[in-house]
């Protein structure tokens, strides 16, 4: 995505429409970019600047949404669905929701008035007021979980490789909540250390957001789920199995309430969060066998059904894209 000028203006509502809400501005904006990854990107980064393009204590929590999102853009997600290639549904749908609501907030902020599209809505109003690292995690965050919750007939349609790494999406997003909010929750003994290394407005945060690690540079994805995990990082291995992992349960009930969101809660499923047609130790247990060469067959694209048997106790529910 090079040669993006994340910094160009973005045009103001003509001023026929003046009197719009603030959500039928932010909806108006959204679908103006909808085709346009560069301007999706344009457009996100101006919501840090606010309505009068001089906010200098959001500006620094650009770093960490803005590069989720270039990430996203190379990766093609993004793609117009009539595109070569043509980017996904569910992954433009989940950007298209962060968009808007940081485009409502901006415009509720300018003084445009109705009534908010969601309930995340009022954690936006909270973050434009007090730009804190938990505030703009709350808010992020909020609108993530609710396009996960929203869009889980997007999520299925999603190869069975796709829609395991969806879900490592999310559990990086919520742990690095954790880090600055929870830190106990989060780090133990260490958490002395858990602000720093999760606050947005620092580099290190990237550690917990390196989805470059995690999912391939390309979008669709073409290898088998046990071949990639069998591949992934190390660090990315010992954060989600070591660390994440025994905190799975408290993780989500925290965030439920945390975000405002209770269903999140329901997604850790006997004792583990439950991912499409794999679990997240069942997942590890196939790539450690797959690199010693006796891994069975498995039934990569799109032909693994989300829905229960995953052999270990734990059942999915059809459609919800368990979160893990």
């Amino acid at each position: 995505m090079a040669g993006i000028d994340e910094n160009r203006v973005i045009d103001e509502p003509s001023a026929s429409s003046v009197d719009e809400s603030a959500a039928a501005v932010a909806a108006a904006k959204v679908a103006a970019v909808r085709d346009d990854p560069a301007a999706r990107l344009a457009l996100a980064s101006a919501t840090y600047r606010g309505p009068t393009g001089d906010a200098p204590r959001h500006l620094p929590f650009r770093r960490a949404a803005m590069s989720f999102m270039r990430w996203e853009a190379r990766r093609g997600v993004l793609n117009a669905l009539g595109a070569k290639p043509p980017g996904s549904p569910w992954w433009r749908a989940l950007n298209e929701r962060l968009l808007g609501d940081g485009c409502e907030a901006v415009a509720r902020a300018g003084g445009r008035g109705g009534a908010a599209s969601s309930a995340t809505i009022a954690l936006w109003d909270e973050f434009v007021r007090q730009p804190t690292a938990r505030s703009w995690y709350r808010a992020h965050n909020a609108s993530i979980v609710g396009a996960y919750l929203d869009h889980r007939d997007l999520a299925e349609r999603e190869s069975r490789t796709e829609r395991f790494f969806l879900n490592v999406v999310l559990l990086r997003v919520l742990y690095a909540h954790a880090l600055v909010a929870a830190p106990r929750l989060a780090l133990g003994p260490l958490s002395p250390l858990a602000r720093p290394l999760g606050d947005p407005r620092l580099g290190m945060a990237g550690a917990f957001l390196s989805l470059g690690r995690v999912l391939p540079n390309r979008y669709p994805v073409e290898t088998d789920l046990e071949d990639l995990l069998a591949d992934e990082h190390g660090f990315g291995r010992l954060l989600d199995y070591a660390v994440i992992q025994p905190r799975l349960g408290r993780l989500y009930r925290w965030s439920a309430g945390e975000l405002q969101q209770p269903l999140v809660a329901e997604l850790v499923v006997a004792g583990t969060a439950a991912r499409p047609g794999v679990r997240l130790g069942e997942g590890h247990q196939l790539a450690k066998r797959r690199r010693a060469g006796n891994a069975p067959p498995t039934q990569g694209g799109r032909d693994a059904k989300l829905g229960p048997a995953n052999g270990h106790g734990a059942t999915t529910r059809a459609g919800d894209p368990h979160l893990g």
